[in-house]
């Protein structure tokens, strides 16, 4: 279970470090050739792997890697459109609001409403958002695009919830970010092609080798031991590596926005603190 739950962190640290890749590439590529690119490469890697697999895999792989896939290619769409009209930091925070939309979601689909701490946990994690982002008359294009993108992934992570204990963790992972890639690189044919500099090449192979192949593996092969609450726990690593990261390269907050990353973390702390204090966390 340990090794799970580190399968986890590494995978979110690895996430961490595509935020500023990314904004730095998508200003010299159009974004969805870029991700055609980066989601073809992680595809390609997992081929091998998937292969022996073949003999265990469920003919239902295909149907819950394309499930996976639309909620992970509309998740991406949105954070790398996103990522033209904001900072990283911003980006990163407000991505993982899905740790908090998780349990909602999970509850809406379970026709169980969200207990008090979930509930406080929006509120203030919405507050936080509000200062980070500049006050609610502040609130532009990239941050609700972003907002969008926290809520395909929170579906994407429910998803996976149900598909990586049952299905071997290469194939999924093959035809989810397949599916992608391919759709991405039909787009990205009319949408600026795939004439753009060496550098935005290399980021692209950079997180397609390390993020959509590496930090996707983990994750899923720690999601068939570790429940959808838990992962979203986990992968808050991910916005602190970023903002972190973020700072280190010349990104600023001010007091307003570090106040309002607290509040958001505070807020995902408190809607997972019945989690936190369970006795038992494999089912979290």
């Amino acid at each position: 279970m340990l090794r799970a739950h580190l399968a986890v962190v590494a995978a979110a640290v690895l996430f961490g470090t595509t935020f500023v890749v990314v904004k730095d590439a998508i200003a010299l590529a159009h974004p969805i050739p870029f991700l055609a690119v980066r989601f073809l490469v992680g595809a390609v890697l997992f081929v091998p792997f998937s292969r022996g697999q073949s003999h265990r895999a469920d003919p239902g792989v295909v149907r819950a890697g394309v499930l996976c896939g639309a909620a992970l290619l509309a998740g991406y769409l949105f954070q790398t459109i996103g990522l033209q009209y904001t900072s990283s930091s911003v980006s990163a925070f407000i991505t993982y609001l899905l740790v908090v939309l998780v349990p909602v979601l999970s509850a809406v689909v379970l026709r169980r409403a969200p207990d008090r701490a979930v509930a406080a946990g929006v509120l203030l994690s919405t507050l936080g958002l509000v200062l980070l982002s500049g006050g609610v008359s502040h609130i532009g294009k990239g941050e609700l695009l972003t907002l969008g993108c926290a809520f395909a992934f929170a579906v994407h992570i429910l998803l996976l919830a149900e598909a990586a204990p049952r299905f071997p963790t290469a194939a999924l992972n093959a035809v989810q970010v397949g599916v992608v890639g391919a759709v991405c690189l039909v787009v990205g044919l009319f949408t600026g092609g795939f004439g753009f500099p060496l550098k935005a090449w290399l980021a692209a192979i950079y997180t397609g080798a390390a993020v959509s192949a590496g930090a996707m593996g983990l994750q899923v092969w720690g999601q068939r031991r570790v429940g959808a609450n838990r992962t979203s726990l986990l992968l808050m690593v991910e916005p602190v590596s970023a903002a972190i990261l973020g700072a280190a390269l010349g990104d600023h907050l001010g007091w307003e926005g570090a106040l309002g990353a607290a509040l958001i973390l505070g807020g995902i702390l408190l809607a997972e603190a019945p989690v936190l204090l369970a006795p038992r966390v494999e089912n979290a």
